[in-house]
């Protein structure tokens, strides 16, 4: 959570996060503003201001200052749109005034308002495949199968994904179909709905030696942190691990069936006997959740309606409203933020940790609320 919610809270600034207003005061003309959209607009956006399809933005109702602030962010190459460039290029600044009030003045949309399931529900629900296997909450009791609970989330999506891939392989055509039906944003929201789980204590198991197992852990606190504990997301965590799911992973980078160079090299001289002793070692070291607790978007949203709230208003910047919003649109644009395909300020090239899941969840969170 450490760093989502900042994060989160940055990408949300990035949906309309403009420059001040400008001081320059033109007459708006509605009317005129009309005409315009009837000739440039109405094939996306509607004279009702509905976008066509779910990734296309309602128009109506929205701040006339975005919209205007919009028009000259296609203009200036800040937005990355060829048809809407050409189309920014042809108008004035008081076309783009008119066109930007037509739309502000209209009426909210009232759309169909879709339940949305919270990141945090929808991971614990993917996650229930998994149960069979390696416990309940990830906390695995079955010799050579590991613990998920706790384990650094990406990580996590990465072992995935090379399951996935084929870079690792899977024990059974059981396993390969469960993975095949999970999508990027299941996983990335199971890898939360794990790092936040607490993985259970381990008794001294009856392969290795605990106490000659410590000095030679010492080239993989390196990377795996004190008493396995990782505090790297992309660094999976040893402590409390299960003992031959370790030997087995171990033996694995010897064998150079899996990939990773650096494993290759440290592990290149440890005999059997010192796998099963580190693999002792580490199994009753006692691991902590890499997340503090679940994920809520309620309040990573919270935040977020600091700026994009009903009734916020800051004078020196421009903050879009997003609550009704087409939740394809949504996405769309906090991609585009994070990949660094819209043109903003410092903070909002920030890129999203966990970026599909949670940009998904917070996505669908806002299309599901009535727009204001």
């Amino acid at each position: 959570m450490r760093v989502i919610a900042l994060s989160i809270l940055v990408a949300f600034l990035l949906l309309g996060c403009g420059d001040k207003k400008p001081s320059k005061q033109l007459t708006a003309n509605p009317a005129a503003g009309k005409k315009i959209a009837e000739q440039s607009c109405v094939g996306c956006h509607g004279l009702d201001g509905k976008g066509a399809t779910d990734d296309i933005p309602n128009l109506a109702a929205q701040l006339q200052e975005y919209l205007v602030a919009a028009i000259q962010a296609y203009k200036e190459g800040k937005r990355e749109h060829a048809a809407l460039k050409d189309m920014a290029n042809k108008l004035s600044e008081a076309d783009a005034l008119n066109v930007a009030t037509y739309y502000a003045n209209l009426p909210p949309l009232k759309g169909e308002q879709k339940p949305m399931q919270d990141i945090a529900e929808k991971g614990k629900a993917a996650a229930a495949v998994c149960a069979s296997c390696h416990g309940e909450g990830g906390n695995s009791t079955t010799p050579g199968i590991p613990n998920l609970a706790g384990q650094q989330p990406v990580y996590f999506i990465s072992a995935v994904k090379a399951y996935m891939d084929g870079a690792r392989e899977m024990s059974s055509k059981e396993k390969q179909g469960m993975l095949a039906a999970l999508n990027q944003v299941d996983v990335e929201a199971m890898a939360l709905y794990f790092a936040s789980q607490t993985p259970g204590k381990r008794a001294a198991p009856a392969l290795g030696n605990v106490a000659a197992g410590e000095p030679l852990s010492a080239n993989c606190g390196g990377c795996h942190g004190a008493n396995g504990n990782s505090s790297d997301p992309k660094v999976p965590t040893l402590a409390s691990q299960d003992p031959q799911y370790l030997v087995g992973a171990i033996n694995a980078y010897q064998e150079r069936s899996r990939k990773q160079e650096d494993m290759h090299t440290f592990l290149s001289n440890i005999s059997t006997e010192g796998i099963a002793n580190i693999a002792a070692y580490y199994s009753v070291q006692q691991a902590e959740p890499a997340e503090a607790k679940t994920i809520s978007m309620k309040e990573l949203a919270e935040k977020c309606d600091h700026c994009h709230g009903p009734g916020m208003d800051n004078p020196m910047m421009i903050f879009p409203k997003i609550r009704g919003q087409n939740k394809g649109y949504l996405v769309k644009a906090l991609r585009a933020y994070r990949d660094n395909k819209r043109g903003s300020s410092p903070m909002h090239k920030m890129s999203l940790p966990y970026s599909e899941a949670v940009i998904e969840s917070i996505a669908a969170r806002y299309a599901s609320q009535p727009p204001h």
